[in-house]
């Protein structure tokens, strides 16, 4: 069974159509990059996989599970929202921001999700939360809030506080691209750590280091269409469209660094 099955799925802002006809499957333990353009649905693409974003049309499954909806017939209707947050504890969220709640240290905001989702005893979620510290080489920042914290450390407190939920999925969302070079060097260390140990993740990015380090596929996108779903190794070495080799070519220095 696929880790996430996205079925023809399409999404409007206004008059614009953000997301066409998406189709995409990714296999457990698979790292599949989201890369293109500005503008071309990467975001929110992630952002439908867990709900953040209504589909408008199409069905999105996660371990099987029909993602915010339950069908009746042939109709959707949508699930309500302490069982969307249900669903989306089973899928970690990390955003480009990294969205932590500034007046929680490091421990409290991993600890956070398992306490009030899950129910965690605070006993238990604490020694949970501080193994997932030491993890990403944060155990000595338990104490320290936000403000306290480099881009880098932040950003891996956000990624501590996702798998503290012990999600089958991970979505990153531009995880490196508000830090400066070295900061998100720390950053790819971690998500080479979770690629190692087999976690499944859809990462949009733009860092083309990352997508060829790490994918396994590259899923390239313009305006909110699939362009191209293919192995990392033939999309750096051999795109099929013209749109990507261009898009490659504009990112050249970039992507031979990688």
């Amino acid at each position: 069974m696929e880790s996430v099955f996205i079925d023809d799925v399409s999404k409007w802002r206004g008059a614009q159509r953000v997301l066409a006809n998406v189709s995409v499957r990714v296999m457990p333990g698979e790292v599949v990059a989201l890369l293109g353009p500005s503008g071309a649905g990467k975001s929110t693409l992630l952002r439908c996989v867990n709900h953040l974003d209504a589909v408008d049309e199409g069905r999105i499954f996660v371990e099987g599970t029909l993602i915010g909806y339950r069908q009746s017939g042939d109709r959707l209707y949508e699930l309500k929202e302490r069982e969307i947050c249900l669903q989306r504890s089973r899928i970690g969220m990390v955003f480009q921001n990294f969205n932590l709640i500034r007046h929680l240290s490091a421990l409290e905001n991993v600890m956070l999700g398992p306490l009030n989702v899950l129910g965690t005893p605070r006993a238990k979620a604490a020694v949970r939360a501080q193994e997932l510290l030491q993890m990403v080489g944060l155990e000595h920042k338990a104490s320290a809030f936000p403000s306290q914290l480099s881009g880098g450390q932040q950003q891996r407190v956000a990624i501590a506080r996702s798998l503290a939920m012990d999600p089958t999925l991970m979505l990153l969302d531009e995880p490196t691209s508000a830090l400066d070079p070295e900061l998100a060097e720390e950053v790819l260390a971690t998500i080479r750590a979770l690629a190692a140990q087999g976690r499944t993740m859809m990462i949009a990015t733009h860092d083309m280091a990352l997508a060829r380090d790490l994918a396994d596929r590259v899923i390239f996108m313009e305006a909110g269409a699939v362009v191209e779903d293919v192995p990392a190794r033939q999309f750096f070495e051999s795109p099929c469209s013209e749109r990507a080799r261009q898009f490659l070519k504009r990112l050249a220095p970039q992507a031979r660094a990688a």
